[in-house]
């Protein structure tokens, strides 16, 4: 009798921060963000690249596929398998089914199938998701009823869901008024005109010249001032959010590299930052109260590119009390791929869900032979530059004795992580007990701004010993506050009001990561280690082990360890 055939599922999306994945038998094998190929931030649309990667990691071709299921923003009946901004790798003649959604349809499932829960109810907050004419969801949801009253485009702003183990439905949908070219003042916001994601977008743009640094935001504020601006960004009312039209006349100064560096205007920025992000938590606070109120859960999700805000993901848990609150840790565009393979899967293939092993190591592992053609490709690129390497069986606690003795450490093992953080497989390493390692690693290696902090990366069973909460944050995705013994002794990981951005450590999927951190704590008792994505400013996550050392001799990093390979710069370097 033969072997039963696998199910492949591809789920691709379409968006900005495109990506693509595939689940076999119901399970991720592989998934990846455009920009990790094209190496161009925050790339998306076109996703011939990213299908390419998936379908080769996994060893299968198109006709293996039972399922494509896609979406994309403002797009649904006019993507089609042959193109979209582009030509696409399906073809005319493609036979595998399609299926296109709905932009938070996607962002749902993305979190019921990576989530520990069998049932839970789904919280989704972004910028814009798709026109309410292209939402296949609204059929059980409480909806505004200005919605269908106002004329014109509206897009989805916020979705409250239940999943009850075999499908999503949707319980209550908001949606704003698309506003693309009001510009009646000196900024507005980039979709909707009521959106709290959208606010945070623009405010980005206000401070730093692109919309795409929310993250950064977030750093800033804790540099400004209680009290300067007390103005309410938001209303508040009936359950909904919306924007203050009059606030907007209030941004006059946005950053300007030339006329108004935000170095030189560093307090009126880190000002605005503070008012916005209390504003910010203000919003999500009410909603979260809102749609909790509608249907109570024990288990409840949440995504959308909201969910990326860490500070006031902590406050969700603290205020409302929530014991099992999972946070999908690409919870902006770039884990709509997933969400689409999930849909297929569970929604459209009517599979039940397979429990999912937390990682979010998704992508391509590099072997030996793969790493000795990087280093061979690089110096027949770079014929001047002299370094030395060596395959070792003890590499970790070699690692862990530069790390000991003050060495900044490129850290290169098995597949990327899916999503916005490092996590341990595409990490830049230090003793966060080194000092000035933040301002040396912000200026000599990621040339970005000194303000920006770096993340703890802890072992789980010592959160505890090191910080006042010692909450189980395995995707950096929650802060903390550390306890005054170690504020000073671990400087390296302490933003100026006292947090961190923790992430912990374990060893089910995390296992080269959670080793290296136990060696480093067997030399210097210290269970911590300061942990950064491996990139720089404006640069994509390395994803190739070429990448990867392309960089390292782009900066100051002291040495360079992808899988046990050790690689090291001659001193003339």
């Amino acid at each position: 009798m033969s072997a039963k055939k696998p199910i492949y599922v591809l789920g691709t999306g379409l968006s900005h921060d495109g990506s693509s994945c595939i689940l076999k038998d119901g399970e991720i094998i592989v998934a990846i963000e455009k920009e990790r190929l094209s190496r161009i931030k925050h790339d998306g649309g076109n996703d011939y690249l990213t299908v390419e990667y998936c379908l080769n990691t996994a060893g299968i071709s198109v006709n293996d596929l039972a399922l494509v299921v896609q979406v994309a923003n403002f797009e649904k009946d006019t993507i089609y398998p042959a193109s979209f901004k582009g030509k696409r790798l399906f073809g005319n003649n493609c036979t595998v089914p399609f299926i296109t959604i709905s932009h938070h349809l996607a962002h749902a499932y993305s979190a019921v199938g990576t989530s520990p829960f069998e049932t839970s109810n789904v919280m989704v907050i972004d910028g814009c998701g798709s026109p309410y004419a292209h939402c296949e969801d609204l059929d059980h949801a409480i909806i505004p009823q200005d919605v269908n009253a106002i004329p014109g485009l509206f897009g989805e702003k916020d979705s409250y869901y239940y999943f009850d183990g075999k499908q999503l439905i949707a319980l209550y949908k908001d949606f704003s008024i698309i506003s693309l070219y009001d510009n009646k003042y000196p900024v507005h916001l980039p979709t909707s005109k009521h959106s709290i994601g959208g606010f945070y977008s623009m405010v980005s743009g206000y401070c730093f010249g692109n919309m795409d640094d929310a993250g950064k935001l977030m750093g800033l504020a804790p540099y400004g001032r209680d009290g300067v601006y007390t103005e309410d960004i938001f209303l508040l009312k009936d359950g909904r959010v919306f924007v203050r039209e009059e606030v907007l006349a209030m941004f006059t100064q946005p950053m300007d590299f030339l006329i108004r560096p935000l170095k030189e205007n560093f307090q009126y920025y880190a000002d605005i930052a503070k008012w916005v992000q209390q504003e910010l938590e203000k919003a999500v606070l009410y909603i979260f109260k809102h749609r909790l109120a509608l249907q109570k859960n024990t288990n409840i999700c949440y995504a959308g590119g909201v969910a990326l805000n860490a500070v006031c993901n902590t406050k969700i848990v603290h205020e409302l009390g929530l014991d099992n609150f999972y946070i999908e840790p690409a919870a902006g565009d770039n884990g709509l791929a997933l969400g689409c393979a999930f849909y297929g899967w569970i929604e459209t293939l009517k599979q039940p869900k397979k429990t999912h092993n937390k990682s979010t190591a998704f992508g391509k592992i590099y072997d030996t032979n793969e790493i000795i053609v990087a280093l061979e490709q690089f110096q027949q690129n770079n014929k001047t530059v002299q370094f030395n390497f060596e395959f070792y069986d003890d590499y970790i606690n070699k690692t862990a004795a530069y790390l000991a003795d003050g060495k900044v450490i490129g850290w290169f093992q098995e597949g990327a992580e899916f999503g916005p953080r490092a996590l341990g497989f595409r990490s830049i390493l230090a003793d966060p007990r080194k000092l000035q390692i933040q301002h040396f690693i912000n200026s000599d290696i990621k040339f970005r701004e000194d303000f920006r902090p770096f993340a703890p990366a802890v072992l789980q069973e010592k959160v505890h010993e090191y910080f006042e909460y010692g909450h189980e944050s395995p995707y950096m995705i929650m802060i903390d506050k550390i306890k005054t013994k170690w504020k000073y002794k671990l400087g390296g990981i302490v933003h100026v009001d006292g947090t961190c951005r923790v992430q912990t450590v374990t060893a089910d999927w995390n296992k080269q990561f959670y080793e290296l951190i136990s060696a480093f704590q067997s030399i210097t008792n210290v269970a911590v280690l300061l942990n950064t994505s491996f990139n720089r400013k404006g640069m994509p996550i390395v994803e190739t082990p070429y990448d990867a050392i392309d960089f390292f001799f782009q900066c100051k990093l002291d040495v360079l360890v992808i899988n046990n390979c050790i690689i090291t710069k001659q001193p003339n370097d």
